[in-house]
């Protein structure tokens, strides 16, 4: 084999192996129905734009403080979005993620999210260990 390349290639890796892999049925406590159709396509048009609302508004926000104070505005706040972004809590404890509504503003304010929670930081407890593997890459 000139680059040394494996002669399993066509082989099954052993992340599909894993917990949740090949020989295993789909886990419908944790992962829930499967649908096609919502793999697909978005439910409703607005979906998207709904996904991407916070990104779009950072970006308006950034723009218009760069018009006003210079570019060095925007690239402070960015540093500072990057360093919040990096603490985290363990990955099987719910964050609320205080600093980064305080560094957008939303602290003051109350949302959908703070009264009937974020349907996306669901209550579910995982398996500290299995989550723990999956976030440094080792599963």
């Amino acid at each position: 084999n000139p680059r040394g390349t494996s002669l399993l290639k066509d082989s099954i890796s052993f992340t599909e192996v894993s917990a949740s892999g090949l020989f295993e049925g789909h886990d419908l406590l944790r992962r829930g129905f499967t649908s096609v159709k919502s793999e697909l396509l978005p439910s409703h048009p607005l979906e998207l734009t709904e996904k991407n609302f916070q990104l779009n508004q950072d970006k308006t926000n950034f723009a218009t403080l760069r018009n006003i104070q210079g570019i060095h505005a925007p690239l402070k706040l960015q540093m500072e979005f990057r360093a919040v972004k990096q603490v985290q809590r363990l990955p099987f404890l719910h964050s609320s993620n205080m600093a980064m509504d305080i560094l957008r503003g939303n602290d003051e304010s109350i949302g959908f999210e703070d009264i009937l929670n974020d349907p996306a930081q669901s209550e579910v407890m995982g398996e500290p260990h299995m989550m723990m593997e999956h976030k440094l890459g080792l599963l």
